[in-house]
Parts: C-alpha cells; sequence; structure tokens
C-alpha cells in the first residue's frame, strides 16, 4: 500500500468545523504585512489555506502536503496567489525565502522537532513569522488503545514492531527553542478544544482520518479491518456512554516573529 492512501479527504472532513478550529486560532496570530509569501506545510485539502490566503492577502501562497488525495482536493481551490504542490516536509528547504511558515496539525507526523524548528526558522525571511499548531492528545483513551493493539498479535508482526509514537515537545520546549533561534517574543500556549460529537462511536470516526491512518497504510486491507473492530470494541468499553459525547483534545499553538 502507498504511504498516502490512506488520506481520505472525505473521512477527515466529517469534523471540518471541529478541525478548522484550531487552524483559526493559529491563523489569528498572524501578523498581516503587503505583499507577503507563504507556505502553509501540510495544506490537506487547502480549506484552511484559502482562508489564510485571502486574510493576508498575501502576494504567494503555496500549499504543500505529500497526499495526492488532498491535494486533489485542494487543487480545485487554485487562484492568482495560490497554488498546491505535492512534497513531503521532511524535505522541505528554504533559505529566508517565506515571510511566514504556516503548519496546521501537521508538523506532529515529522520526527525530531529540534532540527525540525530551526530548519524551519532558517526558512524566513529577516521579518518572517512561524506559525505552528501541533496536538499532543497521545494520553487520550483513543490513541492509548491503538497502541495497545498495535503491540498485540496478530497485528505485531505485519506492524514490524512499529507503534505510532507523538514526537510532540513540551510548550516550554518549543518556547525555549524559539528563544535559541532568536525570537525575543513567541507566543506559546497549551489549549485543550471540546468537541461535541453525537456520541462516543464518534470519536473513532475522528481517529479514522487521522491516527488511525498510520495503521490502516502499514497493515493489509483484511487485517486492518480486524484491527478497527477490535479497536472500536476496546476502545468504547473505555469511554463514557453520554450523548453528546465531549471529545477533549489538547493542543500547542506557537508564532513568532523574526526581529521582535
Amino acid at each position: 500500500m502507498k504511504e498516502d492512501d490512506a488520506w481520505d479527504p472525505q473521512q477527515y472532513e466529517r469534523f471540518r468545523a471541529e478541525r478548522m478550529a484550531p487552524g483559526r486560532d493559529l491563523m489569528a496570530l498572524v501578523q498581516s504585512k503587503a505583499g507577503m509569501r507563504v507556505v502553509d506545510l501540510g495544506c490537506g485539502t487547502g480549506a484552511l489555506t484559502l482562508e489564510l490566503q485571502r486574510r493576508l492577502d498575501a502576494r504567494d501562497t503555496l500549499g504543500i502536503d505529500r497526499s495526492d488525495a488532498m491535494l486533489a482536493r485542494a487543487r480545485k481551490l487554485e487562484a492568482a496567489g495560490l497554488r498546491f504542490e505535492r512534497g513531503d516536509i521532511n524535505d522541505f528547504r528554504a533559505e529566508a525565502a517565506y515571510d511566514l511558515v504556516f503548519s496546521n496539525a501537521a508538523l506532529h507526523w515529522i520526527a525530531d522537532h529540534e532540527a525540525l524548528i530551526a530548519r524551519l526558522c532558517r526558512a524566513l525571511t529577516a521579518r518572517g513569522q512561524l506559525a505552528v499548531q501541533v496536538p499532543i492528545n497521545d494520553d487520550h483513551p483513543a490513541h492509548i488503545v491503538a497502541a495497545e493493539l498495535a503491540s498485540e498479535d496478530p497485528f505485531r508482526e505485519p506492524l514490524a514492531g512499529f507503534v505510532h509514537a507523538t514526537p510532540v515537545l513540551a510548550p516550554e520546549r518549543y518556547l525555549s527553542l524559539l528563544a535559541a533561534q532568536g525570537f525575543r517574543a513567541p507566543h506559546v500556549r497549551l489549549q485543550v478544544y471540546g468537541h461535541w460529537l453525537d456520541g462516543p462511536e464518534g470519536v473513532i470516526e475522528w481517529v479514522k482520518g487521522t491516527l488511525l491512518t498510520d495503521y490502516q497504510r502499514r497493515l493489509p486491507a483484511d487485517l486492518f479491518e480486524a484491527f478497527l473492530l477490535r479497536y472500536r470494541s476496546r476502545l468504547l468499553s473505555r469511554l463514557t456512554r453520554e450523548r453528546p459525547y465531549l471529545l477533549t483534545y489538547k493542543r500547542i499553538l506557537f508564532w513568532a516573529e523574526r526581529g521582535q
């Protein structure tokens, strides 16, 4: 299975409003300036990239994503000053090229955040801005159950020992990294979002569009279906049966500007 085959824009956007909310909070931190050149790393379907381009009236906005399925949706939004390209954040290299490096809910798929942040900072112009949002919710039962199953038969051997683990750092560590890059007034915060779902089953639909893709692309289709059935049973046994169901989701948002 190709790595990107697991991404399904329709599944991801079942919770479009909930997923857009943290991105809009991140976007609100960005300072608008004339003639900005912007890159959105991990742009997904491009919906937030379009909002960002319009809000900033940017001269040039580039959205980058590695999923062909997501990009097929994003490219329908292309217009003057807004374009999308296939690319991997691991391969992103730029030197003093962008007035804004923006990434919403994408960098948690990338290892070694200390090196990553330094690399992204090198892409900024003299007064460039860095704006990032990453989820840090791996202590939620939805994540814990997936990790448990990955270590059990019959999934352990096909996964070759793989268990999804977040590379996301503590908020204070991002503050230290930004200070080390010369930013004097970075903004870093941990925010807990509450998403009201119809019931606890909605949590499964939520992670099918994100977390579980990491297992789906590594397992044969029939084995992933078995994984999903066992996951559903075990997770629902650990969640309350309240309707509507409150999904709590922790995220880190940080922003910094060169020269500030």
